[in-house]
């Protein structure tokens, strides 16, 4: 069954909610956050409002569900409400029991205002895992405002969320907090993307790479620099944006030492860009040493991760 929206309407939601094969309690600790596996029936799907009106695309939902509806919960995908009007946020599907309903309702309205959301829930006989209901309210919030043309799909506890944000550490950090607001018995699939805009240019060009610098110094690698001498050919296109080289470390050892070290390294990223016919006066740095982290610090990998140059697009 397919529903399709509209352009009249800035953005829907379809909620389409079920279990399939038996679910863990609830254990401490974040969720996986795995990439997106495009193979499979997609059965779950809410579409989030974009931030603006500006672009109001064709949206198509389509719910496919199983022959055995107990087990897996037999879905369908709910209609646009009939005077469907830019910013709203129409919800349905199948949920086990009013409570459920009544808490994921909530939560929408906290997030979007009451005004906004549709509700065409049904009530169903489907089963959902320990503590589901905390955990999709969990996931429900404001910083799901931060993704425009996106889609939100929950299995049980396989989730996906889709949809454009504006820069690499924004994608990350979404997905990050998912997952740290959720138990290991759940898993997160990021298939965000930054969207095709001048930040997105920067983002895409580092691609997830780390510019490297001699340990505790300032001195780039062969490495690094070979990241920048790419970014430097993005840059010549952009010659009417300022664009912000922000330097970050992980936590360890002292503050103060490790903000001069992020400048440091900040002013080096430009004066190699500058070398390589970059203005300068379409540069500037920041070292935010350890206050800005994407990751946690308790790991290696987190504080790998910490340690990293950002590129921000400005006007």
């Amino acid at each position: 069954m397919t529903t399709r929206i509209r352009r009249n309407v800035i953005a829907a939601a379809l909620l389409a909610v079920t279990s399939s094969g038996a679910a863990l309690a609830d254990n401490a600790g974040p969720a996986n956050v795995t990439p997106v596996d495009n193979s499979g029936v997609k059965i779950h799907t809410t579409v989030l409002p974009a931030p603006t009106p500006a672009s109001v695309p064709n949206v198509s939902a389509t719910a496919s569900a199983s022959a055995s509806p107990v087990a897996t919960g037999a879905v369908r995908s709910a209609p646009p409400a009939a005077n469907a009007v830019p910013g709203q946020v129409v919800v349905g599907g199948k949920l086990p029991d009013e409570a459920t309903k009544a808490a994921v309702l909530a939560r929408l309205r906290d997030t979007y205002g009451a005004a906004n959301v549709v509700d065409q829930i049904e009530i169903g006989d489907v089963a959902t895992p320990p503590n589901w209901s905390a955990n999709v309210q969990k996931l429900i919030g404001p910083e799901l405002k931060q993704i425009s043309k996106g889609q939100l799909k929950i299995d049980g506890t396989s989730i996906e969320v889709k949809g454009e944000v504006r820069n690499e550490a924004q994608r990350q950090q979404l997905a990050s907090d998912m997952a740290n607001a959720l138990n290991p018995t759940y898993t997160i699939r990021n298939a965000l993307r930054v969207s095709a805009s001048e930040q997105g240019l920067l983002d895409q060009t580092l691609a997830n790479r780390t510019i490297e610098f001699e340990t505790g110094s300032a001195t780039l690698t062969p490495q690094g620099r070979a990241i920048l001498d790419q970014m430097s050919a993005v840059l010549t296109r952009m010659t009417t944006k300022q664009v912000e080289i922000i330097g970050h470390t992980d936590a360890s050892g002292n503050r103060s030492t490790n903000v001069a070290l992020s400048q440091a390294r900040a002013d080096a990223v430009k004066g190699y860009l500058v070398t390589k016919g970059i203005s300068p006066q379409q540069l500037s740095t920041l070292g935010v040493g350890p206050d800005q982290p994407i990751a946690s610090n308790d790991t290696a990998d987190g504080r790998a991760r910490n340690r990293r140059i950002e590129f921000r697009a400005g006007s």
